[in-house]
């Protein structure tokens, strides 16, 4: 049950959101024939996790991912014995640490280009049963990133956008400091300041997306997989592809 994942190292990290047997996690996955995977982390402090949603890679090499339960809503996961969190881990030390908390359903992530500013998505508008509330977030927060005793921490909640339709799911930012996310209708685009500039409308909205090279984006349907070209300048953030 993988979901999200992100380049690492010399292949991808994926979220494995495990099942009624297996447990869940990060696993990494080498690129290179036979593809060969090793669990990075499985529990915080031997409790499991409930079911890793989405995975983003800081440049000083630490991982950070959401952690909903949507596994137990979905019936292939067990009962939950962690909150909805966000986590940091430093593979380098096996320090894991919670950053961040008190969210419907936790869902995408990714850090603006200077990284001083980390971007959440709250997808509780819709649970894993399938129902859908109109009263609960479809909402971008943002957090400043500061640092404290070489440590990072996150501080000042805010609400960055609310999305129109649907509830904003995967999420990236461009080097232009422009953030997206995919919703109810396709891909969302907001400026830096939390103004709505645009959408790439797409058929039965999109979950899940990446960026490709020279400016396209790949992006997930429910049952198709959609390409998008943009200018050949708008590259995401960090990876910069």
């Amino acid at each position: 049950m993988a979901n999200g994942g992100t380049n690492y190292r010399d292949g991808l990290i994926l979220c494995a959101q495990g099942s009624l047997r297996e447990p869940s996690g990060l696993i990494y996955m080498e690129a290179k024939r036979p593809h060969k995977t090793t669990t990075l982390l499985n529990n915080y402090h031997s409790r499991p996790f409930n079911s890793p949603n989405d995975v983003i890679v800081h440049s000083d090499g630490s991982i950070w991912f959401t952690d909903p339960i949507y596994g137990y809503e979905q019936g292939f996961r067990p009962k939950p014995q962690l909150p909805q969190l966000v986590y940091r881990f430093d593979s380098s030390t096996g320090d894991i640490r919670v950053v961040a908390d008190g969210f419907g359903r936790p869902n995408g992530l990714c850090f603006s280009p200077d990284e001083n500013t980390i971007y959440i998505t709250d997808t509780d508008l819709i649970h894993g049963d399938g129902s859908t509330d109109y009263r609960r977030a479809a909402t971008i927060y943002a957090y400043s990133v500061l640092w404290e005793h070489e440590a990072p921490y996150l501080t000042n909640r805010r609400v960055f956008a609310y999305a129109d339709t649907g509830a904003p799911d995967g999420i990236k930012c461009d080097v232009f400091g422009n953030v997206y996310a995919g919703c109810g209708d396709g891909i969302n685009v907001w400026n830096s300041g939390g103004m709505l500039i645009g959408k790439v409308q797409i058929e039965g909205g999109c979950a899940n997306f990446c960026f490709g090279r020279n400016g396209e984006m790949w992006c997930l349907g429910e049952h198709k997989l959609w390409r998008v070209k943009l200018s050949d300048e708008s590259r995401v953030a960090l990876l910069g592809i």
